[in-house]
């Protein structure tokens, strides 16, 4: 624990210093509150290929079913965050569970959070996260999870205004994605029909919501596996 605090003290502090050799600091835009969760499970094994679901609490309405769903053919790790893209925390907290392990599949998403970044920030810094993942994991097969649209919390009929920013960010991913050569997993189109997935928060997902949720990404993550030779 000692050794990853401290790496994750480095890696900010260093971000920081690189800002500020450049003359500028970043701007940053901070919750009242932000939390990380960080979850490596098998951690001594190396017997099955290791997965990294990277994202925020919608991840983490999923992210040990998906792990059931793969077990026997993946060790599923996650990180789950309240950074958005554009803070460097969130680059230092991918680089630091990234430094822990080979992993073979990192499945990512990002965008429910970070309100204050414009969709402009956002499309500026989200080069980076993609550098980070591969400077760490440049073996790993990538994809990237579209962001879930927001219904009104106790209307579950109607979507949240915000939604009209998700739309606009996953656009913005879309075409980084294309232009990156990285797969899709559209969670968006997987649940923007069914207002019967939520729960009453109008944001996260109820147990039929976090099921379908579930059989799509761990389909994704066992094609990319069987991609890249693994699960034969």
């Amino acid at each position: 624990m000692k050794r990853l605090l401290g790496y994750a003290l480095v890696l900010t502090i260093g971000m920081g210093a690189r800002a500020s050799v450049h003359g500028s600091e970043p701007h940053i835009a901070r919750e009242a509150i932000e939390w990380c969760n960080i979850w490596i499970p098998d951690a001594h094994g190396t017997a099955l290929p290791r997965v990294l679901l990277v994202g925020d609490s919608i991840t983490g309405g999923y992210g040990a079913k998906v792990a059931d769903a793969l077990k026997g053919k993946a060790s599923v790790a996650r990180l789950t965050t309240s950074k958005s893209i554009g803070d460097p925390a969130l680059l230092a907290e991918v680089a630091l569970v990234l430094g822990q392990c080979r992993f073979d599949v990192v499945h990512f998403n990002n965008g429910l959070h970070g309100w204050g970044y414009s969709e402009e920030d956002y499309q500026k810094a989200f080069p980076d996260l993609i550098a980070t993942i591969r400077k760490h994991a440049p073996q790993a097969k990538l994809i990237w999870a579209t962001i879930t649209p927001m219904r009104r919390a106790g209307k579950l009929d109607v979507i949240a205004e915000n939604t009209r920013r998700v739309q606009a960010r996953n656009k913005i991913a879309e075409d980084i994605m294309v232009r990156e050569g990285i797969a899709v997993d559209d969670l968006y189109g997987l649940v923007k029909d069914h207002p019967e997935y939520w729960s009453p928060d109008g944001v996260h997902f109820n147990a039929q919501g976090v099921a379908a949720q579930v059989e799509q990404v761990a389909k994704q993550i066992a094609e990319a596996l069987r991609q890249a030779s693994f699960g034969k």
